[in-house]
């Protein structure tokens, strides 16, 4: 993962960008430095990417950002994440470029075109693909681009959450995100990511709903259940608990901020060191 920050301070830009909302936050490298929101703006998503394009423009031109390398967040509403299986005997970047466009014809009724795919590239096993909306990239990148204000990494909110949480607990655990109302599953096969599942929180969701689906989950990756799972978010504090009485252990996280922050605030924090 590229690391870039301004020279001296351990200072970087994070942007959270929602389907209707941007968030820009200040982080550190120092831990006695904690992030910093600088402000939120909104926009109306039925103007198109260019509405999103001309927020981030005035956000960036008010907290004087020109220079600032920035990482763009994307909430998970505005992204399309699937596995992918590589092709027997595949040889080249190609083959699995074509295998990832023909799964999410499969997953999503359409083609790739107008999306920027990116993906954990593996020849030998299945991998995780992810399909960012090429048009509103566009807009991010000019509008930073004006400011002077170089773009080094864009990720959706899911998988910078994943990789933070794997860089801070066991690799064969499986891990979970809430958002809002949805809840998206990391299903691992011991190193390997084996599926991402995202469902629907129903109202007054509890530890029993919780162990069911991914109970479920493991029956459909034909795995048994994870001997941990790890939640981070907003979820319920019934869903923790040790295997003693359940099905596994379940231990909740969250990032320590203002309760009054947006959740596009959230989605900017997500993947910054801890």
């Amino acid at each position: 993962m590229l690391e870039l920050f301004t020279p001296l301070t351990g200072r970087s830009l994070r942007v959270g960008v929602a389907p209707d909302a941007l968030a820009l936050l200040r982080t550190s490298v120092w831990p006695h430095e904690p992030a910093r929101l600088l402000g939120t703006t909104r926009f109306d998503a039925a103007d198109g990417p260019a509405a999103a394009g001309a927020a981030l423009a005035g956000l960036l031109a008010e907290h004087r950002a020109r220079g600032w390398p920035l990482r763009l967040v994307l909430a998970d509403e505005l992204v399309r994440l699937w596995q992918v299986t590589p092709p027997q005997y595949a040889t080249r970047q190609a083959d699995l470029q074509g295998a990832a466009a023909l799964r999410f014809q499969a997953l999503f009724g359409a083609s790739t075109a107008g999306w920027h795919v990116q993906a954990d590239w593996s020849a030998t096993a299945p991998f995780l693909a992810a399909a960012l909306p090429q048009a509103l990239l566009d807009a991010l990148a000019g509008a930073a681009r004006a400011q002077h204000a170089p773009v080094v990494e864009i990720v959706p909110h899911f998988v910078a959450t994943l990789n933070r949480l794997r860089r801070a607990t066991s690799a064969t655990a499986w891990f979970a995100l809430v958002h809002g109302k949805v809840l998206s599953l990391a299903v691992f096969d011991r190193k390997l990511l084996a599926a991402v599942r995202t469902t629907l929180i129903p109202p007054a969701a509890d530890r029993a709903w919780l162990e069911a689906f991914v109970a479920r989950e493991a029956l459909r990756a034909n795995l048994a259940c994870p001997q941990r799972l790890h939640v981070h978010g907003a979820a319920p504090q019934g869903w923790t608990g040790t295997a003693e009485r359940a099905k596994f252990d379940c231990v909740l996280s969250g990032d320590a901020v203002d309760p009054l922050w947006p959740d596009v605030a959230l989605v900017a924090l997500s993947g910054s060191r801890p």
